[in-house]
């Protein structure tokens, strides 16, 4: 398979960072950030998690060591241990992971390993505190990088949603309709905090991912008459404007200005509310991109995810999850060419299990998920052969206060099941 460590070796002037090339470890001591990658430009709260400095020897050990490491620690610890990974970590991990998929997958993962002491999720931070959420008592989640947050996940904090409800509050009241619906449900996306998926459960609320937000939407359409969903405007957008929601009726809410910039007609005249963030991989497809794939490979099928902005997803053949696409792929009995608007180690990784088809990324530069990449091969090692000397590292624990509200919505989304 092609590693995205192969393509930055041979084409760097291909990479949106050159950084790309160096060890996750050399950004752990440094100033909070992101890391390279396409979110590397993202503002990152203060306060966000930091990862201490990975132990030399897992620095300076071959990547064959390392995986023989893996192996052994997990052959020592047996069904002790599960390893939870996501669709877009990088191929040196995927080989480890008993479960592979997209964050809908791993929600339902996590809670079909009752028998685990541990469960070692190669994912990011909020990933993580789901699957503690859901985990058995006695279960402790781990996260190999404490450093792998999510940007999008970080543009919807606690406070500015707090404040936000209490602003729509005051303005449309808080007394159902005569049907019975409310006048607002809050919809978090799955990547947001534990913290905002508690708010959710408080709140009547429900948690989505891409793979069953029309579902989520029309549960929450059913017990309200409109919706606020954060973190992310453009799987929001998308999914009401395929629903037949007018986009004059999906107001933008800027947390940084009154009434999220918006007057209260429009706020009043609103089936939908969108957050004001975004993804920055998906962000980086365009139209433009699109039509160069048509222009070069006549009978291209283009697949691109929901968190793509709307003209991209207006101009593509298909749009849908991670899963989604992967099926798509999957499903294509003659060969065909595919150009994918998604993170650049799925697109590889399907490029290599499919040679049958010509399989290539929309964004020609490689600008992987910036916090997935801080997970490493050194980092899980580090974290295994530490389960076999007894010590559990870089635990994720979320707080009852937060886990019991928070559970609540996600059973929600658990039962929301996606389309067929």
């Amino acid at each position: 398979m092609t590693s995205v460590d192969t393509l930055i070796k041979s084409a760097p002037g291909d990479t949106c960072s050159p950084a790309l090339a160096d060890g996750p470890w050399t950004f752990d001591l440094g100033l909070p950030s992101y890391g390279p990658g396409a979110s590397q430009g993202d503002i990152i709260p203060t306060g966000s998690p930091r990862q201490g400095q990975l132990p030399v020897e897992y620095q300076r050990a071959s990547t064959e060591e390392l995986h023989d490491r893996i192996r052994v620690a997990k052959q020592e610890l047996g069904d002790r241990v599960v390893v939870l990974g996501h669709f877009y970590q990088r191929d040196e991990i995927v080989q480890h992971a008993d479960f592979l998929g997209d964050s809908f997958q791993l929600a339902n993962a996590a809670q079909t390993v009752p028998n685990a002491e541990a469960i070692v999720f190669c994912g990011v931070h909020f990933m993580a505190e789901t699957a503690d959420i859901l985990a058995q008592p006695g279960q402790s989640v781990i996260l190999p990088n404490l450093a792998a947050g999510c940007s999008m996940a970080d543009m919807a904090d606690i406070d500015s949603v707090e404040e936000a409800w209490a602003q729509l509050a005051e303005l449309y009241g808080t007394e159902p309709d005569e049907s019975g619906r409310v006048p607002v449900i809050p919809v978090t996306y799955m990547n947001s905090s534990a913290a905002l998926k508690g708010f959710c459960g408080r709140n009547g609320g429900i948690v989505c991912t891409s793979s069953n937000a029309a579902t989520v939407l029309e549960w929450a359409f059913e017990r309200g008459q409109r919706v606020l969903f954060f973190p992310d405007q453009h799987l929001g957008r998308n999914t009401a404007k395929a629903m037949g929601v007018p986009l004059e009726q999906m107001p933008m809410w800027n947390p940084n200005k009154p009434l999220g910039g918006n007057d209260e007609q429009g706020l009043l005249d609103a089936r939908v509310i969108l957050w004001h963030g975004f993804c920055s991989v998906h962000r980086r497809f365009t139209v433009d991109q699109i039509e160069k794939a048509r222009a070069e490979h006549p009978g291209v099928r283009v697949i691109v995810h929901p968190e793509c902005p709307m003209p991209v997803v207006d101009a593509a053949d298909e749009a849908g999850s991670t899963d989604y696409i992967r099926k798509a792929v999957a499903a294509a009995t003659e060969p065909t060419t595919f150009a994918i608007g998604t993170e650049i180690n799925m697109v590889n990784r399907l490029a290599a299990e499919f040679p049958q088809h010509e399989i290539f990324c929309l964004d020609p530069v490689v600008c992987p998920c910036s916090t997935m990449y801080r997970i490493h091969p050194g980092y899980l090692a580090w974290v295994l052969e530490a389960l076999v000397r007894g010590e559990t590292l870089n635990q994720i624990t979320v707080p009852d206060d937060v886990a019991e509200p928070a559970r609540v919505a996600l059973e929600r989304m658990l039962a929301a099941k996606p389309r067929a």
